[in-house]
């Protein structure tokens, strides 16, 4: 019988995610910092981002 699988999570780095939203890698820092930004560290240096949880930082403004 299949079991289902569940979609396996993809990550990016700061970079990717600075590139990708227009905002600074110091400015995701930041917000990782504050704890706005949920990170995840793979070894000493590596830290990934869910792009998920950055596309959440992005407000829409509403018009009048």
């Amino acid at each position: 019988m299949p079991t289902p699988t569940t979609p396996r999570r993809q990550f990016e780095t700061l970079s990717d995610a600075a590139e990708r939203t227009g905002l600074s890698i110091r400015t995701l820092r930041r917000r990782i910092a504050a704890g706005q930004l949920p990170a995840y560290r793979s070894g000493p240096r590596a830290l990934r981002v869910d792009p998920a949880d950055v596309d959440r930082l992005m407000v829409l403004i509403p018009t009048a």
